[in-house]
Formats: structure tokens, C-alpha cells, sequence
């Protein structure tokens, strides 16, 4: 890929690459994503994952042969009532949901956990800056 192309054409680049279900369901989370708060920020990290950030990491969405994974780097500290979180369950930071061909995404239940973890990130405590 191109030095020169921002993350957010470099993520168009992986979608259209993909060329299958993979690359719809990555557009979709995407979508989904940004509509969830308008400063989400997109970054393009680790050679080729997608990351988004609000206040600090919110999550990445990975693709894999047989899923798409989006790991929320707070995942442990998020409630889900939904029960979104299927994959890694068993760390003390990170959560995950895989998203396999043909599974349905419930939208509103994926925006809320969006919200809440920029939320949480928000929430953190100020650092003290520096005096001049």
C-alpha cells in the first residue's frame, strides 16, 4: 500500500480487497463505528489491522479466514448486556466478538457497547500537564 494514503483509504483498500462477505462485514462494522460517535478517529496499525479511537483505543477490527474479530481494548471493564462479547473471554483487558459469514449484527446492541467504551475512555482520569 501507498506511504501516502491516510488510514481511512487505507481501510477502504483492505474492505475492497477483501472483495467478500469479509469485506461487507467489516464495511458494516465500520459504519457502525463511526456512526456511534462522530470523533471517532480511524488509525491503521500493526501491518494492516483497523483501529478506531475515541479518547484512546476503542477497538480493531481484524480479519480472518473464517471471521471478522472486533477486540475492544477495555472490553473486560464494559457491561454487555447484549452478550456481544464470544471471543476472548478470559484476559483481564481485552474482549472480543467474532463475526463469522452469514451472522446478523444487532446494530443498536453493538453502538451502545461503542458508546461505552469511548465513555470509559473518556472517563479517565485528566493527566496533569506540564508547567511551563
Amino acid at each position: 500500500m501507498d506511504e501516502e494514503q491516510t488510514p481511512s483509504q487505507r481501510i477502504d483498500g483492505r474492505i475492497a480487497a477483501l472483495g467478500d462477505w469479509r469485506g461487507e462485514m467489516l464495511a458494516r462494522l465500520r459504519r457502525v463505528i463511526l456512526a456511534a460517535d462522530p470523533e471517532v478517529t480511524e488509525e491503521w496499525k500493526w501491518r494492516g489491522v483497523p483501529v478506531w479511537y475515541r479518547g484512546g483505543m476503542v477497538c480493531t477490527g481484524e480479519t480472518y479466514k473464517a471471521a471478522v474479530k472486533m477486540t475492544f481494548a477495555k472490553g473486560a471493564a464494559l457491561g454487555d448486556p447484549a452478550r456481544l462479547f464470544n471471543a476472548s473471554l478470559d484476559g483481564n483487558q481485552r474482549r472480543a466478538i467474532d463475526f463469522h459469514e452469514g451472522d446478523e449484527v444487532d446494530e443498536a446492541a453493538l453502538t451502545a457497547l461503542i458508546r461505552a467504551a469511548i465513555a470509559l475512555n473518556l472517563a479517565k482520569k485528566p493527566s496533569l500537564k506540564r508547567q511551563s
